[in-house]
Protein backbone atom coordinates (compact mmCIF):
# COMPACT_ATOMS: atom_id res chain seq x y z
CA UNK A 1 0.00 0.00 0.00
CA UNK A 2 1.23 3.76 -0.91
CA UNK A 3 0.52 5.41 2.74
CA UNK A 4 2.79 8.21 2.01
CA UNK A 5 4.24 10.43 -1.36
CA UNK A 6 6.66 13.31 -0.81
CA UNK A 7 7.53 15.21 -3.76
CA UNK A 8 6.89 18.61 -5.50
CA UNK A 9 3.29 19.75 -6.12
CA UNK A 10 3.30 20.44 -9.82
CA UNK A 11 -0.28 21.13 -9.96
CA UNK A 12 -3.46 21.71 -8.03
CA UNK A 13 -6.75 21.88 -9.25
CA UNK A 14 -8.99 22.18 -6.48
CA UNK A 15 -10.12 18.12 -6.41
CA UNK A 16 -6.79 16.62 -7.32
CA UNK A 17 -3.15 17.55 -6.75
CA UNK A 18 0.29 16.19 -8.71
CA UNK A 19 3.16 15.43 -6.68
CA UNK A 20 6.13 15.05 -8.84
CA UNK A 21 8.66 12.73 -6.76
CA UNK A 22 12.63 13.00 -6.33
CA UNK A 23 12.46 10.01 -9.07
CA UNK A 24 10.50 11.56 -11.26
CA UNK A 25 7.25 9.88 -11.07
CA UNK A 26 3.97 12.06 -10.59
CA UNK A 27 1.04 10.60 -8.39
CA UNK A 28 -2.08 11.95 -9.25
CA UNK A 29 -4.19 12.33 -5.69
CA UNK A 30 -7.53 13.18 -5.05
CA UNK A 31 -8.03 15.88 -2.31
CA UNK A 32 -10.90 17.16 -0.28
CA UNK A 33 -11.97 20.53 -1.69
CA UNK A 34 -12.32 22.33 1.82
CA UNK A 35 -8.56 21.15 2.39
CA UNK A 36 -6.99 21.63 -1.21
CA UNK A 37 -5.67 25.11 -0.44
CA UNK A 38 -3.14 23.40 1.95
CA UNK A 39 -1.22 22.29 -1.35
CA UNK A 40 0.30 24.76 -2.35
CA UNK A 41 1.96 24.55 -6.25
CA UNK A 42 5.85 24.28 -6.28
CA UNK A 43 6.29 23.39 -2.54
CA UNK A 44 7.95 20.51 -1.40
CA UNK A 45 5.88 18.46 0.94
CA UNK A 46 4.69 15.08 2.28
CA UNK A 47 1.61 13.51 1.68
CA UNK A 48 -0.61 11.37 3.72
CA UNK A 49 -1.86 8.89 1.11
CA UNK A 50 -4.55 6.04 0.92
CA UNK A 51 -4.57 3.62 -2.05
CA UNK A 52 -8.27 2.18 -3.09
CA UNK A 53 -7.82 -0.59 -5.61
CA UNK A 54 -11.18 -1.62 -7.86
CA UNK A 55 -11.15 -3.91 -10.68
CA UNK A 56 -10.72 -1.11 -13.40
CA UNK A 57 -8.84 1.99 -11.25
CA UNK A 58 -6.24 2.62 -8.83
CA UNK A 59 -6.92 5.82 -7.18
CA UNK A 60 -5.05 7.84 -4.51
CA UNK A 61 -6.25 9.81 -2.01
CA UNK A 62 -4.48 12.65 0.24
CA UNK A 63 -4.75 14.23 3.39
CA UNK A 64 -3.10 16.97 4.99
CA UNK A 65 -2.58 14.90 8.45
CA UNK A 66 -3.25 12.14 10.65
CA UNK A 67 -6.39 13.17 12.00
CA UNK A 68 -8.38 13.38 8.29
CA UNK A 69 -6.74 10.15 7.09
CA UNK A 70 -7.74 8.41 10.60
CA UNK A 71 -11.59 10.07 10.08
CA UNK A 72 -11.52 9.07 5.92
CA UNK A 73 -10.56 4.91 7.33
CA UNK A 74 -13.44 5.60 9.90
CA UNK A 75 -15.69 6.30 6.99
CA UNK A 76 -14.94 3.54 4.73
CA UNK A 77 -15.67 0.85 7.78
CA UNK A 78 -19.66 1.76 7.00
CA UNK A 79 -21.62 0.12 4.50
CA UNK A 80 -22.38 2.13 1.46
CA UNK A 81 -19.50 4.88 1.61
CA UNK A 82 -16.58 4.33 -0.46
CA UNK A 83 -13.72 6.65 -1.06
CA UNK A 84 -14.72 9.52 -2.86
CA UNK A 85 -18.00 9.87 -0.95
CA UNK A 86 -15.53 9.65 2.45
CA UNK A 87 -13.50 12.21 0.62
CA UNK A 88 -16.80 14.58 0.47
CA UNK A 89 -17.09 14.18 3.76
CA UNK A 90 -14.12 15.24 4.73
CA UNK A 91 -15.32 18.48 2.60
CA UNK A 92 -17.44 19.77 4.59
CA UNK A 93 -15.21 21.48 7.67
CA UNK A 94 -12.35 20.41 9.68
CA UNK A 95 -12.16 16.99 11.43
CA UNK A 96 -13.36 18.68 14.87
CA UNK A 97 -16.45 19.61 13.17
CA UNK A 98 -17.73 17.09 11.29
CA UNK A 99 -17.31 14.28 14.39
CA UNK A 100 -18.80 17.24 16.56
CA UNK A 101 -21.72 16.35 14.24
CA UNK A 102 -21.30 12.91 13.81
CA UNK A 103 -21.72 12.77 17.79
CA UNK A 104 -24.39 14.98 17.98
CA UNK A 105 -26.22 12.96 15.17
CA UNK A 106 -26.51 16.85 12.80
CA UNK A 107 -28.03 14.55 10.06
CA UNK A 108 -29.28 17.63 8.35
CA UNK A 109 -24.81 19.04 8.85
CA UNK A 110 -24.16 15.33 6.72
CA UNK A 111 -26.53 15.18 4.39
CA UNK A 112 -24.65 18.39 2.68
CA UNK A 113 -22.59 16.16 0.82
CA UNK A 114 -23.50 15.20 -2.60
CA UNK A 115 -24.49 11.51 -3.14
CA UNK A 116 -25.21 11.45 0.78
CA UNK A 117 -28.70 10.49 1.73
CA UNK A 118 -30.48 10.34 4.81
CA UNK A 119 -30.27 6.77 5.52
CA UNK A 120 -26.50 6.70 4.72
CA UNK A 121 -26.21 9.57 6.88
CA UNK A 122 -28.11 8.03 9.75
CA UNK A 123 -25.84 4.85 9.43
CA UNK A 124 -22.63 6.83 9.59
CA UNK A 125 -24.39 8.33 12.68
CA UNK A 126 -25.21 4.77 14.51
CA UNK A 127 -22.05 3.32 13.14
CA UNK A 128 -19.60 5.94 14.04
CA UNK A 129 -20.94 7.81 16.87
CA UNK A 130 -19.42 5.52 19.76
CA UNK A 131 -16.14 5.15 18.40
CA UNK A 132 -15.45 9.06 17.60
CA UNK A 133 -17.43 9.85 20.80
CA UNK A 134 -15.12 7.61 23.18
CA UNK A 135 -12.31 9.35 22.00
CA UNK A 136 -11.24 12.24 24.16
CA UNK A 137 -11.12 15.95 22.52
CA UNK A 138 -12.08 14.38 19.23
CA UNK A 139 -13.91 17.64 18.50
CA UNK A 140 -12.77 19.42 21.42
CA UNK A 141 -10.22 22.40 20.95
CA UNK A 142 -7.13 21.92 24.10
CA UNK A 143 -7.85 24.24 26.95
CA UNK A 144 -11.93 25.03 26.12
CA UNK A 145 -15.25 23.75 26.41
CA UNK A 146 -17.00 21.58 23.75
CA UNK A 147 -19.30 24.76 23.40
CA UNK A 148 -16.10 27.12 23.14
CA UNK A 149 -14.29 25.03 20.93
CA UNK A 150 -17.41 24.71 18.57
CA UNK A 151 -17.48 28.77 18.70
CA UNK A 152 -13.78 28.49 17.94
CA UNK A 153 -13.84 26.24 15.09
CA UNK A 154 -16.99 28.37 13.46
CA UNK A 155 -15.27 31.64 13.50
CA UNK A 156 -12.42 30.01 11.69
CA UNK A 157 -15.12 28.56 9.30
CA UNK A 158 -16.13 32.39 8.87
CA UNK A 159 -12.42 33.41 7.98
CA UNK A 160 -11.34 35.02 11.29
CA UNK A 161 -7.36 33.53 11.75
CA UNK A 162 -7.13 30.58 14.95
CA UNK A 163 -5.30 33.59 17.37
CA UNK A 164 -8.68 36.03 16.91
CA UNK A 165 -10.94 33.17 17.51
CA UNK A 166 -9.38 31.73 20.21
CA UNK A 167 -8.57 35.32 21.81
CA UNK A 168 -12.54 35.89 21.52
CA UNK A 169 -13.69 32.83 23.14
CA UNK A 170 -11.14 33.38 26.12
CA UNK A 171 -12.39 37.10 26.93
CA UNK A 172 -15.92 35.53 26.62
CA UNK A 173 -17.56 33.70 30.25
CA UNK A 174 -17.98 30.64 28.31
CA UNK A 175 -19.84 28.80 31.70
CA UNK A 176 -23.71 27.58 31.49
CA UNK A 177 -24.00 28.86 28.30
CA UNK A 178 -24.60 26.88 24.55
CA UNK A 179 -22.50 27.20 21.28
CA UNK A 180 -25.04 29.68 19.79
CA UNK A 181 -24.79 32.26 22.73
CA UNK A 182 -21.31 32.47 22.74
CA UNK A 183 -21.02 32.36 18.76
CA UNK A 184 -23.37 35.70 19.26
CA UNK A 185 -20.97 37.22 21.87
CA UNK A 186 -18.37 36.39 20.36
CA UNK A 187 -19.08 38.10 16.52
CA UNK A 188 -21.00 41.14 18.81
CA UNK A 189 -17.01 41.41 20.32
CA UNK A 190 -15.30 40.99 16.87
CA UNK A 191 -17.53 43.40 15.28
CA UNK A 192 -16.36 46.39 17.87
CA UNK A 193 -12.73 45.91 16.35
Amino acid sequence: MISLIKGKIINNDGEKITVLTVGGVGYEIFVNTNGAEFFKIDTETEVLTYLSVRENAMDLFGFKNKEEKNLFEKFLLVSGIGPKTALRILSLGSVGEISSAIVRSDIAYLTKVSGMGKKTAERLVVELKNKLGTNSNIGQIEGFSNEAGDVIEGLIALGYNSTQARDTVQKIKAEGKTSEQLMKEALKLLGKR
